[in-house]
C-alpha cells in the first residue's frame, strides 16, 4: 500500500486548517513544559526521589531543545519541511511513552531529554512553511492566526494536565503527550504540503553555516536585543517554573487550581498582543517597546508591594502577573523585528539564534533560579524585578550603540 502523497501546497495554505496545524505543532513545546507542572507533588512520591531532582527534568528537556532549535531549520533546508517534522513527531511519541513507563528518575530524565531533542521541530520549521508559502502582508496574517491559537496553548497545559492527573496519574499525562504527537503526526502526513521543492534546498556543509552562526552571535546589537527580549519573557516563566510550589504550597491550591496562574497570564499575553497589532504603524517600535515596559514597570512595583505588605493570597497574589504579561506581549513583536531586521538576508538564521538565547536562558531559570527563588513568594517578585530591570538596561544599551553609531 502506498503512502498518501504530499498534499498539495495550493490547497491547503489558503485555509484556517493550516494555521491551526502549525499552531498545534509550536503548542508540542509549551505542552511539554505546562502541562506536568500539576504533578510534581505526585511525581516525587511515586519515584522516591526530591523535589529538586523532579525540577531538573525540566533542565533535561530545555537544554536539548535550546541546542535543536539551531538544527532543525538548517536540517529542513537540506532535506524538506514535511520529512523533518515528521521524524520529530515520531521521535517525540517514543520519547513520551518512555517517560510515561519510567520507573525511576533517571529513565524519566532520559525521557525528557529526548522530547527536548524533537519538540522544537513543529515549531521552528513551522516558520519556515509560512515563509515558504506567503510573503508580505499574506504571511503576516497567517502568523497572526497562529500567534493567537498559540497563545491558548500555555493556559489550557496545565488545566488539562491537573485534570489528566486526577483521573489517571502523572504517567497519564506523558500518554496524553504521546497521544497528541501521534494525532500531529497523522495530521501532517495527511494534510501539511511540502513547502520547499528539491531544487531550492540548500547544502548542509558545516563551513557556510559556522561563518553564518558567528556572524550573528557576535553582533553585540543583536545579541543585546535577544537579551532584552529573553529577560522579559523569563520574567514571567520564573513562576511558570514555580507554580508548583508558587499555588499549591504557599497559596495553598490544588493541582485543579492552576487556571488562578495560566488563565490572567496567557489573557495578559493575548491583550498585549492585540495592542500591538492595533499600534503598529501608529507608533514607532521604540515608543511601543518603551510602553511594554511602563507596564512591567508598574506590575514590578505593585508584585514587591504586595508581597512587602500583606500575606500571599488570592487574587492578589495573581493581579499584577497579567499586568506584566500584558506589557511583556506588547514589547515582543518589536524587539523581535528590531533585532531581525539586522539580517534581512538570514532572518530565518537570526530567529533560530533566539530561539537559542531565549532556551538557554530558560534552562538555566529553571536549573539554577527557580529552586533559589520559589521558598517565598517575595523572592519570586524579586526575581522578575530583576529579569525586568536586566531586560531594560539590555535594551537601553542596544539604542544606545545604535544612536551612537549612526552619529558617528
Amino acid at each position: 500500500m502506498k503512502p498518501p502523497a504530499a498534499p498539495d501546497a495550493r490547497d491547503a495554505s489558503s485555509t484556517a486548517g493550516l494555521a491551526a496545524l502549525l499552531a498545534a505543532l509550536a503548542m508540542i513545546g509549551p505542552f511539554s513544559i505546562d502541562t506536568y507542572l500539576p504533578a510534581f507533588p505526585a511525581m516525587t512520591a511515586e519515584l522516591k526521589t526530591t523535589p529538586l531532582q523532579i525540577q531538573q527534568t525540566l533542565t533535561a528537556y530545555l537544554v536539548p531543545f535550546a541546542v535543536m532549535v539551531l538544527w532543525h531549520g538548517a536540517i529542513s533546508d537540506a532535506l524538506g519541511r514535511r520529512r523533518v517534522i515528521l521524524v520529530g513527531l515520531a521521535v517525540y511519541v517514543l520519547a513520551s511513552l518512555l517517560c510515561a513507563l519510567a520507573p525511576r528518575i533517571e529513565t524519566l530524565l532520559l525521557g525528557r531529554a529526548l522530547q527536548g531533542i524533537s519538540a522544537g521541530a513543529g515549531m521552528v520549521v513551522g516558520r519556515a512553511v509560512v515563509r515558504d508559502l506567503h510573503e508580505g502582508p499574506a504571511a503576516q496574517r497567517l502568523m497572526a492566526h497562529i500567534s493567537m491559537m498559540f497563545a491558548v496553548g500555555p493556559a489550557i497545559a496545565p488545566i488539562l494536565g491537573g485534570w489528566i492527573h486526577g483521573l489517571f496519574g502523572w504517567q497519564g499525562i506523558f500518554l496524553f503527550l504521546a497521544l497528541l504527537a501521534a494525532a500531529l503526526w497523522l495530521a501532517v502526513l495527511l494534510w501539511l504540503p511540502e513547502t520547499l521543492p528539491p531544487q531550492e534546498r540548500q547544502s548542509m556543509h558545516p563551513g557556510a553555516l559556522w561563518h553564518s552562526y558567528v556572524d550573528v552571535v557576535t553582533n553585540g546589537e543583536f545579541m543585546r536585543l535577544s537579551i532584552a527580549l529573553t529577560l522579559n519573557f523569563n520574567g514571567m516563566f520564573l513562576y511558570v517554573l514555580s507554580a508548583p510550589v508558587f499555588l499549591i504550597e504557599h497559596l495553598g491550591l490544588t493541582p485543579q487550581g492552576f487556571a488562578w496562574l495560566f488563565l490572567p497570564c496567557i489573557a495578559g499575553m493575548m491583550l498585549g498582543a492585540f495592542l500591538s497589532g492595533r499600534l503598529a504603524g501608529r507608533l514607532s517600535a521604540r515608543r511601543t517597546i518603551a510602553l511594554g515596559y511602563a507596564l512591567m514597570i508598574v506590575a514590578v512595583a505593585a508584585n514587591l508591594a504586595l508581597n512587602l505588605a500583606t500575606v500571599p493570597g488570592l487574587p492578589w497574589a495573581i493581579l499584577p502577573l497579567p499586568v506584566y504579561t500584558t506589557g511583556m506581549a506588547l514589547a515582543v513583536p518589536s524587539l523581535q523585528l528590531l533585532a531581525l531586521d539586522l539580517y534581512p538576508e538570514r532572518r530565518g538564521l537570526a530567529s533560530s539564534c533566539q530561539g537559542v538565547v531565549q532556551t538557554g536562558t530558560s534552562a538555566f531559570t529553571a536549573a539554577i533560579l527557580a529552586p533559589l527563588l520559589w521558598a517565598t513568594p517575595l523572592a519570586l517578585a524579586l526575581g522578575m524585578a530583576g529579569f525586568m530591570a536586566l531586560g531594560l538596561a539590555a535594551f537601553l544599551i542596544a539604542l544606545w550603540r545604535r544612536d551612537a553609531r549612526r552619529s558617528g
